[in-house]
This record gives structure tokens, sequence and C-alpha cells, in this order.
């Protein structure tokens, strides 16, 4: 999952890069031109927590997603995106977007509004995108005619393109676009941006976390709900204070603040339901690791995920639900209550199934 963290200046996106990679962003080269942070974070879950704790496995491996920090860019007088050419550079190869939005007050921190408003930004990056799209379109269609001879392939392509170009005209998005399977395929190069799944996130203060509002909030909400984007609320810099606590400390802290979960567990549950993931376990005393995989994988599909050897010679599945083993306590005692099932290879995995595969090669 490589996930892009998007957004204006200011609105507390590298917190949040920092919050989820547990390291600090680099976001300034050594020329001193601002560029995006790489990093990769752990997935929290409380399955891995319990079934470490039962195995004790010599390594405890989380899911994984990689995430970018793109470097925030500054939006001119007229609404456009003073280094937009930049910013659309490192969105591209992103595989989903995270819109971070500020709604916090900071005396410090100044917007570069000097308003608070999410609605207002969220409007601007996603303008910016759409007219990226409309620019490549527009280019990709006139080197095709400017070519010495357009063929029948061309023709469609063009068709496709300027029936694109004319929903994007109407503020529409691409992955809202009803089209074929093989019309998605064929304008998958194009890595367009309106095509990328986005979540939203409103970077909360402490009291408005507390009071549960903010400025433009249901215009914000109706906007979110039109356009198909989910949107959750963090108060990013809280929780970035509660990671660094001690352990004991940390339940006692988000208790008093009404947090139920950590804002990366939220924000990771809300990215996997955003690109269809889920996650099956495999544990042992030499390992306990938690694996992604598209919803709706087969059981010899996800057997590839471990090694391309056990997908080639896969004979079965060994699956246990993680609540049996939960409520039960030991695999013992879910075999002994007849739990424990053999699986074929056309098996759609479940999001929690233990698995242990079967093979030869």
């Amino acid at each position: 999952m490589k996930i892009g963290l998007i957004g204006l200046n200011q609105t507390g996106k590298t917190t949040l890069f920092d919050l989820l990679t547990g390291r600090d962003a680099e976001t300034v080269s050594s020329s001193g031109k601002s560029v995006a942070g790489i990093g990769s974070g752990d997935v929290p879950d409380e399955r891995i927590d319990f079934l470490s704790a039962l195995y004790k496995p010599k390594k405890t491996i989380y899911a994984k997603i990689e995430l970018t920090d793109v470097a925030g860019f500054s939006t001119s007088s007229d609404g456009r995106n003073s280094g937009a050419a930049k910013f659309l550079n490192d969105v591209r190869p992103c595989e989903a977007l995270v819109h971070v939005l500020r709604a916090f007050e900071s005396d410090s921190v100044i917007h570069e509004f000097d308003t608070i408003d999410p609605l207002r930004d969220l409007e601007a990056v996603e303008t910016e995108m759409l007219f990226a799209d409309l620019e490549m379109i527009e280019k990709r269609v006139a080197k095709i005619k400017a070519g010495k001879k357009v063929t029948k392939e061309h023709e469609s392509e063009i068709a496709l393109l300027e029936t694109c170009f004319e929903w994007l005209e109407k503020g529409g998005s691409i992955r809202e676009m009803e089209m074929s399977e093989d019309d998605r395929l064929s304008i998958r190069s194009f890595a367009f941006l309106t095509e990328k799944p986005r979540l939203a996130v409103v970077n909360v203060d402490e009291h408005q976390w507390e009071n549960g509002t903010y400025p433009n909030q249901e215009a914000l909400l109706t906007l979110c709900e039109k356009l198909h984007i989910p949107l959750i609320h963090l108060c990013v810099e809280m929780e970035l204070e509660i990671s660094r606590l001690p352990d004991e400390d940390k339940e006692i802290f988000m208790e008093d603040m009404g947090i139920e979960q950590p804002g990366i567990s939220v924000l990771a549950r809300a990215v996997y339901g955003l690109l269809g993931l889920i996650s099956f376990l495999t544990v042992g005393e030499d390992e306990v690791r938690a694996w992604t995989i598209e919803e709706g994988t087969i059981a010899k599909k996800a057997a590839g995920k471990v090694h391309s050897d056990i997908e080639r010679g896969f004979i079965r599945a060994e699956v246990v639900k993680y609540d049996n083993i939960r409520e039960l306590g030991t695999m013992a005692k879910v075999k002994e209550k007849g739990l424990f099932r053999l699986e074929g290879k056309e098996y759609i995995v479940v999001d929690g199934d233990i698995i242990n595969f079967r093979f030869n090669v």
C-alpha cells in the first residue's frame, strides 16, 4: 500500500507522518528545497498482539503501510498552486491519498489564508488535481492528432479520453465514472489523480475534539458525502503525545480524552476499507505475522503472499477463525471443538483467518 499524505502547508500533515512512521519526516533536501518524506509504519492489530503473547514467537510482524509525506504546496492569490508540478509529480505514484485538512486553531502556526476553513482547503486541492487530469488529457489528444498516422486504436483512445474530459469538466472524478473494465485498464497508465481513492482526515485541536465541532463542519461533511470521500477526525498533536507515553499511561490518557482507539488504528482501518484490503494471519513459535491481501482473494493466491513455492505446490489450507482461538485460548481447544477446517484452493480468505498452508513442491 503506497499511501500519499497530501494537503496545504501548516495542516499537521508531517506530524501525522511522524505518528504513523514513528520517526521524523525528511522534508527538506540539502539544496533547501521541499521534498517528499518517505517511510513505512506498522498497522496496529490487537489480534497480532494476542497471538504473539500466546505463541511467544521469535519475531512478530505487523502489516505495513508505505507512506509518502508529499511536500505541502502553497496556493497563490489566484487560487492556483504555485508548486503544482512538484506536488503532482509526487502524488502520481501513490495508490491512495489521505488528505489532511486543518481545523485546529493556533496563534503560532499561521494558515496561509489567515483563516481556518477545511471545506475551502479540500476544494482547493481537489480542483488542482482535476485541472491536472484535464491538462493531461488535452496534451495526449493533441499529441495523437499531431502524429503522422492516426490508427483505429488511436481513434478509440481519443474517444475515451474526450468522454473523460467531458465528465471532468462537469466536476466528476475518473474513479466514479462508469466504464468497462477494458476501458478502465486502458487508461491506467495515465495514473489520473481523480481516479485515486482518497480519504479526508480533519486535524482538530483538543478543544474541538472535546466539543465535536469545528469551522464549516456540516458543509464539509456534505461535500465529502457528495464526492464519496470517507472522512475521519483526529487530534494529531494529541495522538503524537500519546504515542510517546509509557504503555501503562497510554490507556489512562486515552480514556480521559475519550479516545477509544489510537489514531493510527482508526486511519489504518479506514485505508484498508478504502482499498478493499484485509489481513490473514500466520502463527508459530518462529513467527506471528499479518499478511495484507485484497478482499475476495482465494486461498491459493493468498499462499503466494507467503511464498511462490507454497502457491505452486498448494494442497490445502488449514483455517482457524481468530475469534475462536481468542475465546478458547489455545489451538488445541479449537481443534477439540471441531472448529479447525481444511479448505481448498478456491476458498475465499476472510479477514482474521489464521492459516497454515499445506503444500508440496
